[in-house]
């Protein structure tokens, strides 16, 4: 079979990688002039390693991964450590497979130089997909510029504002969440030495939370500091004042503060997600990634869920081109339930751990603070444990 698909990101690629490895041809049509990724730090739980073995470059991830000890979560105001999930020994028997932080960039390397090397896969810059159409032996994507790519099936994996999820779904634009996330990499020689923990440290206050890891073999510092300020317009990595982050953030404790004050050429975000919607077919295409599931950063598995997703559909479409439909609509029945979980979470989390005023706080405090390691393991199982497409080929 030839499959194409729309968009070329990590989604993108990773599909490419599962459908050419099962035997089809892929064409990939990238919208910009090269095929690059923007962005700073990413988390990418076991389950993301379990899809990533899948793929075959597993290995590739791991030598550019950042092995974290630790997921702490502190009181941002007053510099309490609430709770703490210890990512080690215990952790990586139960789940299999570490958890790991890592540039954007070095996760979308990866998987670009393996579609490089795959002779299966070809992949086309400046093609913009706005439209498909479909008969009952192929489908045909088309370009902004008239450019038709025809395949017995389209894999839509281009982002929130995907032109075929316009196509399928029709649900307009992504929903504005009222939350800015300001963005900045550092140089880890510019953080004293005592500040460099090899850990994801999430500092909560009242309608905001900063969190900061390091990456880049840990010669970098990733921070992103995001509030609850009510935003309504979209910015895509706009350019942010030094003194502007600073002064949004009025309350953090004073090792907080500090990491806070090291952070330059700040880049801002407005974040966007949508709800959870049981449609991502129409016959020969299908849904993927931020196409089908956008979601908010708060649970850190929107990658991992679109990496999921790539295994699922690269396995699924392998054969014959017979039941294309079918099994596109197989893809979806597995992966939904999951997906919309992970979105819900996602927003949950930012509503009821992140953001939380006075008693709310307090309470939430109280609560993270019972839990055991274990009962912490327990909390994530659903989303850590999972290993779509059978067993992962880890080490």
């Amino acid at each position: 079979m030839r499959i194409v698909i729309a968009g070329g990101g990590i989604g993108g690629l990773a599909a490419a990688l599962s459908v050419a490895r099962h035997g089809s041809e892929v064409v990939v049509l990238e919208r910009r002039d090269s095929f690059s990724e923007l962005g700073a730090g990413i988390q990418l739980g076991p389950n993301a390693f379990h899809a990533l073995d899948r793929l075959r470059v597993g290995e590739a991830v791991r030598q550019r991964a950042v092995y974290i000890d630790e997921l702490r979560f502190m009181d941002g105001t007053t510099g309490e450590r609430v709770a703490s999930m210890p990512l080690t020994g215990a952790y990586r028997a139960r789940f299999g497979n570490p958890y790991t932080v890592v540039h954007r960039g070095d996760l979308y390397e990866a998987l670009l130089e393996a579609c490089v090397a795959e002779p299966g896969i070809t992949l086309n810059t400046n093609c913009s997909v706005t439209w498909y159409e479909q008969n009952t032996e192929n489908v045909t994507a088309i370009t902004d510029t008239g450019r038709c790519f025809t395949g017995a099936a389209l894999i839509g994996a281009d982002g929130i504002r995907s032109a075929v999820r316009h196509q399928i779904v029709g649900d307009g634009v992504p929903r504005v969440s009222g939350h800015t996330i300001y963005r900045s990499v550092i140089p880890m020689e510019q953080v004293p030495e005592e500040l460099r923990w090899n850990a994801v440290t999430l500092w909560a206050g009242p309608k905001w939370h900063f969190v900061h890891y390091p990456i880049g073999s840990g010669k970098f510092l990733n921070l992103a500091a995001t509030r609850d300020d009510g935003a309504q317009n979209v910015v895509v990595g706009r350019p942010a004042e030094t003194v502007h982050v600073l002064t949004e953030f009025p309350d953090l404790s004073d090792t907080a503060r500090q990491l806070l004050e090291l952070g330059t050429d700040w880049k801002e975000w407005v974040l966007c997600d949508r709800d959870p919607v049981d449609r991502w077919t129409d016959g020969r295409v299908a849904l993927l990634g931020d196409a089908a599931h956008p979601m908010l950063q708060y649970a850190a598995q929107g990658a991992c869920m679109a990496l999921e997703d790539a295994v699922l559909i690269g396995q699924l479409l392998s054969g014959s081109a017979e039941d294309t439909a079918q099994r596109l609509e197989k893809y979806q029945a597995e992966r939904y339930e999951r997906t919309a979980r992970a979105q819900r979470v996602a927003r949950a989390m930012g509503e009821q751990l992140y953001h939380p005023a006075g008693e709310a706080a307090t309470a939430r405090n109280a609560m993270l603070s019972s839990f055991t390691v274990d009962e912490l393991y327990d909390k994530v199982q659903w989303l850590h444990g999972a290993r779509v497409g059978g067993r992962g080929e880890h080490r």
